[in-house]
């Protein structure tokens, strides 16, 4: 059986309009991008804006839509494009904003779903990451719930409720492929109520918001405009929950029932599948205790990396430290309390970074790697024996012998510590 392929586009998308939530005027440019990259949005308009790739802990805002990014480098209403190239099954594109929000359009996937279906999905380099259940979940936040079961495919069943009498209770099964979301959840728009116009212009929200872009529901029907299907809003909440799915960062195959989903629950939802989910990646490097001491100087106690699982050359890396109570440092930190200090998870991220950058150079075993600086670190959870870290750290600038790094450590799928790093590659 041939092995799946990843899929990028085949030629540049370009779709202009204005943001939903901003109300800015905006140009989006949806581009093909190398194998292993995956999905990432990069500001253009932010001199300096590093990619924030769409996962997870990208997140920062669930109000109403779902937001990436962090301080200025953000972009809004990310879950319609998502949900359009996770139609698609594209793996690896870099969406290009002058603005921080995509154009809404009518305030569907329809367009951008449309627009990449005429430029085309090619197959390149790599295999899909693909992410499976073992067993069936709960996950609840607030008044929303989900159950998760393990499947060979996705589909999505949802139910919403609203006191109006255009919705009341709607509900929709819905298995996921290219054909079905352009037949039955492309065309779906957004919906707002008019009632609540006022507060959201306060809150800095739907400020681009129209009867060209948005079902407006009155005390009893539509301000305008007619619905495509009577069951629209079910199926629009949808589209949103697929895109949410994409923060995964692989393909899902799973049966999703989710009942009165919103965009916090969709990450709570997601967070818990990448708890429990087996991911299935191509790992072209993988480095056990054996190969690390070869590439770095440090040794016990000293050495907080138990194994490489996955690199990216150039560009990504991942690696496991395995926290148990026989580690020495827990004597002292603290003997009646065992946690791990923050400074050596720092470290064991640093050292992670370190097997990346010894095998982007030549000869590693006569180089040694110098941290320069450590910025931003915060700690998010405290560490204790029986925990593994996984770490993965991302290169954002290489060149010479210096580069920058940011890294995340997770446990559980949780962020535990993160920093930013700048080192330096010098001979021994």
């Amino acid at each position: 059986m041939a092995k799946p392929a990843r899929h990028t586009l085949t030629q540049v998308v370009e779709l202009a309009g204005i943001g939903l939530h901003t109300g800015a005027d905006v140009t989006m440019r949806l581009v093909p991008a190398d194998p292993e990259s995956g999905i990432a949005f990069r500001r253009t308009d932010l001199p300096d804006a590093t990619p924030i790739r769409a996962t997870v802990d990208a997140v920062t805002a669930t109000d109403r839509h779902t937001v990436l990014g962090e301080g200025d480098n953000v972009v809004h209403t990310v879950e319609h494009v998502l949900a359009a190239l996770a139609a698609h099954e594209l793996d690896d594109v870099t969406i290009e904003l002058d603005g921080p929000e995509p154009p809404i359009g009518d305030g569907s996937a329809r367009e951008v779903f449309s627009a990449v279906a005429q430029a085309g999905v090619t197959a390149h380099d790599g295999e899909p990451r693909s992410v499976h259940l073992q067993a069936a979940l709960t996950v609840r936040e607030g008044d929303t719930h989900y159950v998760v079961a393990p499947a060979s495919a996705l589909r999505l069943t949802v139910t919403i409720e609203y006191q109006h009498p255009l919705i009341s209770r709607q509900s929709g099964c819905f298995d996921i492929t290219a054909d079905a979301f352009d037949r039955e959840l492309a065309r779906a728009r957004t919906f707002g109520f008019e009632s609540e116009r006022d507060s959201l212009l306060a809150a800095g929200l739907a400020r681009g918001a129209s009867r060209e872009n948005t079902l407006i529901l009155t005390e009893t029907g539509l301000a305008a405009g007619e619905l495509h299907w009577p069951d629209e809003f079910v199926r629009h909440k949808t589209v949103d929950l697929l895109g949410d799915l994409t923060l995964l960062g692989g393909r899902l195959a799973a049966d999703i029932t989710a009942f009165r989903p919103s965009h916090a629950g969709n990450v709570a939802l997601v967070r818990a599948i990448g708890r429990f989910a087996t991911l299935t990646t191509p790992t072209p490097y993988v480095a056990g205790i054996r190969e690390i001491m070869d590439a770095l100087p440090h040794r016990y106690p000293m050495l907080l990396v138990d194994r490489i699982i996955e690199v990216e050359e150039g560009k990504r890396i991942v690696g496991i430290k395995n926290v148990t109570i026989n580690e020495p440092f827990f004597q002292g930190h603290f003997p009646d309390h065992p946690i791990m200090p923050g400074v050596l998870i720092v470290e064991a991220m640093a050292q992670t970074g370190g097997m990346m950058l010894m095998g982007a150079v030549e000869n590693p075993k006569d180089k040694v790697v110098y941290f320069m600086s450590i910025d931003n670190v915060k700690f998010r959870r405290p560490v204790i024996p029986g925990d593994q870290i996984r770490f993965e750290l991302e290169m954002l600038h290489f060149r010479g012998r210096n580069c920058r790094m940011r890294g995340v450590g997770y446990v559980e799928g949780r962020p535990a510590a993160e920093a930013e790093f700048m080192a330096r590659i010098v001979d021994r």
